[in-house]
């Protein structure tokens, strides 16, 4: 199988194509940055600015001939929502780089003679909104933050592959966990300085999902054809705060009893610790299991054990 990742040299999409080299498939990674290829993944450079890159015959040209008789297509791209402040021009980048960058792979879809046969979108649970006292499930029905607004925007654009014939599979990710990216990679340090600790209350849920977990989810909904529409990429018990790190602390053999207020968070990151940390999700996939998939790692302690390299 031939898979085109956009999106795909960072935390999730490195893993990703690593594994499904493993697994013997064809690998292309469009970036905006040239690389040499690594571990057979080819590196195509692109400028997801909203169109796919064409002469007037219309046959596609540049990064757009990838797409050509590729057998999937999985779209990790956009900018981190958490690696900076949310000014009124960090939003706004937050919303083109995800809906241009789907905007330009979908035009490609169009363009090409042989079109992938699925489409994988990677979106967030961000879609549902924030609500503690709320379980969602992918029949729930969208939020109206920030967030929320920007996720529904963005599956928007996917949306077209579907009259195209491809198949659509919408993940919409929890909190991923790995050790060496995301926010766990941020929340390690300070536990093994003996000074970690819940957020704000500790009352509010976390949904999350072991990278592993994450991996086996998307190549499952690449290899299997029953597969379509949003599907909540969360593990099938999401937590407290506290719980996380109370679990975090055990994984680590430390201490989990300094709370971070929330005042403090908000002074560090602006706007982005409300809608990602002080108030929370409670998120879980219904659909995932009902079509197949089963989880590998069901609860948190167990995951993060695995997550942070510890028994």
């Amino acid at each position: 199988m031939k898979v085109v990742i956009a999106g795909g040299t960072g935390f999730l999409g490195g893993a990703l194509s690593a594994r499904l080299i493993a697994d013997g498939h064809d690998v292309v990674v469009l970036s905006r940055r040239p690389g040499a290829p690594q571990d057979r993944v080819r590196r195509v450079v692109w400028t997801p600015d909203g169109t796919a890159p064409s002469p007037d015959a219309g046959q596609p040209t540049g990064w757009a001939r990838e797409v050509d008789g590729a057998d999937a297509v999985v779209n990790l791209a956009g900018e981190g929502i958490a690696d900076r402040r949310w000014t009124r021009a960090r939003k706004q980048a937050l919303v083109d780089s995800r809906r241009l960058s789907t905007r330009s792979l979908v035009a490609a879809v169009r363009a090409v003679s042989r079109r992938p046969a699925v489409f994988v979108q990677i979106s967030g649970a961000g879609y549902y909104g924030l609500a503690n006292d709320e379980i969602f499930d992918e029949s729930s029905p969208p939020g109206d933050d920030f967030l929320a607004r920007l996720t529904v925007d963005w599956e928007a654009e996917a949306r077209g592959v579907e009259a195209l014939g491809s198949r659509l599979v919408i993940l919409r990710n929890g909190l991923v966990l790995a050790r060496d990216g995301g926010a766990l990679k941020r929340l390690i340090p300070p536990f093994l300085f003996f000074v970690g600790g819940p957020i704000a209350s500790g009352r509010q849920y976390v949904s999350w999902i072991e990278r592993d977990d994450w991996i086996a989810m998307v190549r499952w909904a690449l290899a299997t054809p029953s597969v379509s529409g949003a599907v909540n990429a969360t593990a099938p018990e999401p937590v407290t705060s506290a719980a996380f790190a109370k679990a975090l602390g055990r994984a680590l053999h430390r201490p989990s009893w300094i709370a971070v207020p929330g005042f403090a968070l908000r002074l560090m990151v602006g706007e982005v610790a409300d809608l990602g940390l002080i108030n929370g999700q409670r998120v879980v996939s219904r659909r995932a299991p009902s079509l197949g998939f089963e989880f590998r790692y069901r609860r948190i302690d167990e995951a993060l054990r695995h997550a942070v390299g510890t028994r």
